[in-house]
């Protein structure tokens, strides 16, 4: 990837996905417009609820978000995406100038505050950024040392979490194996995948043999 010329690989926009999430009809068809004409997949979504429901995040790229949508934000959305180990990177768009607001969603790990009309070259530098750190993340192979050091940083709960996401476990039945909320069960799952660094049940599994 030739990073210094911030040009990203036509191979790399293949395996690449980016979902853009806004509740204004105009601006997801102008962001899929501009975004597919730079070789990118695309998929839009009307709201966080949406995306939530409807994509694959096991498939590397990014998120473009807004910030103020109805009924459920862009800073609720970058939240439950945490909450629930989602890993994919968060890119900011936002027609209010609010600087709590940016701090807050760069301290929770977003990769740009982007201010509208969106600068469409501050934009595919955002992306090319979110992809990098996405394909950092996903696609290398830790050693068997570097699992080992990995597992070790899991509580003796999260241990007994990671075993039963390994062995398929959805967060309902992992509830009711435990005892506890499924929204514990999904606080844990965050943290597993946090410390791990992998996504997918069977991953897991490999890190705790």
């Amino acid at each position: 990837m030739t990073e210094a010329a911030g040009i990203i690989p036509e191979s790399v926009k293949e395996k690449c996905l980016i979902r853009a999430v806004d509740d204004d009809p105009a601006m997801r068809e102008a962001l899929q417009f501009m975004l597919e004409a730079e070789g990118w997949r695309v998929d839009v979504y009307p709201g966080g609820r949406e995306f939530l429901a409807g994509d694959a995040p096991s498939v590397p790229g990014c998120v473009i978000t807004d910030v103020r949508m109805p009924g459920f934000s862009g800073l609720e959305l970058q939240h439950e995406m945490n909450v629930r180990g989602i890993a994919l990177p968060v890119i900011f768009l936002t027609g209010h100038g609010d600087i709590e607001m940016a701090v807050s969603a760069m301290q929770e790990g977003a990769v740009d505050f982007v201010q509208k009309p969106v600068s469409q070259e501050r934009l595919l530098a955002a992306i090319g950024r979110a992809v990098r750190r996405s394909l950092d993340e996903t696609g290398t192979a830790a050693t068997e040392a570097e699992m080992r050091a990995k597992a070790s940083q899991l509580t003796d709960r999260e241990r007994e979490i990671a075993r039963l996401i390994g062995s398929g476990l959805t967060n309902r039945q992992i509830s009711e194996r435990t005892g506890i909320t499924v929204r514990t069960v999904e606080v844990h799952r965050a943290a597993i995948i946090r410390k791990l660094g992998v996504r997918k049940p069977g991953e897991i599994a490999k890190y705790l043999i």
